[in-house]
């Protein structure tokens, strides 16, 4: 975003900076609305990193095993993808706030009946999928306008990313251990309980935010069935217009079926099974620290080609799978978490911070939406066929290929051209 803007407070924003800069390094990423924005993402994502936990050990304690976990992990994974392109077009058709808010209100309903279920006893697997799907459909609508969000609220959308990145992986670190020890002192449905506030923290941090106003000229969608279908076409032509955007989500798709997928309920039931919903927990926390570093990583390092460095830092998932398909024990198993998580959080930022600067802002949320979809439309496919593929292959050997396929993604990212080449756009000086 650049020009000058009249803030709510009278200082100008020029577009270099909110009234303030944060030194030699660029704009200054801290406002009162960045912090409750910061605030509600940290929030939620200690809830989201807390569900895994709670569902591998509840259904386990049913009587379930691990194609159950992979199903209900998918179920909301599969709403999301199949939903979160119309999510986008929602998204700039309506104030992106309110939407997040009642998405969030949604979740924290869904959330609480699980929490039900699971301390009545009565966990039956069709309804944990069906919470699941509508979470799904809430997630779908929430999550296109944080894209948008994040550069109308923080000039350096580099640093803001950064930031955020860190606060997530600082509540993946303690989520996974907070719900090992509610799980193992208390029951999977306090897990939910908790799962359930963090979202009703979210919406009251969202309804005390006063986004800026949208910039002069930007475009109005118009009403009816015939202009929402015009814009979905135009989100699609803009991001078929970018090899470098498709490229990444065709090449992510293999990532999301091949390793992400199988991987999460995968490990999740074999570390269950074999050391406890502790170690599970432990295991998880080592994923959010290497996040964390990965994160404070992105705030220092300014890479010209932004993509190139990310696909290099994603070599570093490989040890994860392979060590628990190897059955190393559990210190191996959170070591190669942690590289894991420093590699895909360094990722993670490079990828929104291209998005956010290289697109325009009137089609930002409906490409942030098909770069959603994209990335994760094939993940409910691995989640599902994990199940099969452990009871076929043997879980361990399922986890060494998820690793392999690892390697091959990130050699893929870095042999397309107009993924490598890519130039940031958002006028930070590069790395020295």
């Amino acid at each position: 975003m650049t020009g000058t803007r009249s803030r709510r407070d009278g200082v100008a924003d020029t577009g270099t900076g909110r009234g303030r800069r944060a030194g030699a390094g660029g704009p200054a990423v801290w406002s009162r609305d960045f912090a409750l924005f910061f605030v509600a993402r940290a929030v939620a994502r200690l809830g989201d990193t807390m569900l895994p936990v709670a569902l591998a050990a509840g259904l386990l304690r049913h009587g379930y095993g691990a194609g159950a976990v992979g199903l209900a992990m998918a179920s909301t994974s599969a709403a999301f993808a199949g939903l979160v392109v119309f999510g986008g077009v929602i998204a700039d058709r309506f104030s992106t706030r309110r939407l997040m808010i009642g998405a969030d209100l949604v979740r924290l309903v869904t959330q609480s009946l699980a929490a039900g279920l699971f301390f009545t006893g009565h966990v039956v697997l069709w309804q944990i999928c069906a919470i699941g799907v509508v979470g799904g459909v809430a997630a779908a609508v929430f999550q296109p306008g944080v894209a948008s969000t994040v550069p109308r609220l923080a000039p350096d959308v580099q640093g803001a990313n950064g930031a955020i990145r860190v606060a997530e992986s600082a509540a993946q670190l303690a989520g996974p251990a907070a719900a090992g020890l509610l799980v193992g002192f208390a029951s999977p449905g306090g897990v939910f309980v908790a799962h359930a506030a963090t979202y009703a923290v979210s919406a009251l941090c969202l309804l005390l935010l006063r986004l800026p106003p949208l910039p002069a000229g930007h475009r109005t969608a118009g009403p009816g069935l015939r202009a929402f279908r015009a814009d979905l076409v135009e989100g699609w032509r803009e991001f078929r217009s970018r090899t470098w955007l498709w490229g990444v989500i065709v090449i992510w798709g293999v990532y999301m079926i091949a390793t992400w997928g199988p991987t999460v309920p995968l490990v999740a039931t074999e570390v269950v099974e074999q050391h406890g919903p502790r170690a599970y927990g432990l295991i998880n926390s080592a994923l959010g620290a290497g996040t964390v570093v990965g994160g404070l990583f992105a705030l220092r390092l300014r890479p010209r080609r932004m993509l190139r460095a990310g696909a290099l830092a994603l070599f570093a998932f490989f040890g994860f799978p392979v060590a628990v398909g190897a059955g190393l024990g559990v210190p191996a198993m959170a070591v190669g978490a942690a590289v894991a998580g420093a590699g895909m959080s360094f990722w993670g930022v490079m990828w929104a911070t291209s998005v956010q600067t290289q697109v325009p802002g009137d089609v930002l949320n409906r490409i942030h939406a098909y770069d959603v979809a994209g990335s994760l439309a094939m993940m409910p496919a691995g989640q599902a066929l994990a199940g099969p593929a452990a009871a076929a292959l043997g879980a361990g050997h399922v986890l060494l290929v998820a690793g392999g396929v690892s390697l091959l993604v990130a050699v893929a990212l870095l042999s397309v051209p107009a993924i490598r080449d890519l130039t940031r756009a958002d006028g930070q000086a590069p790395a020295r």
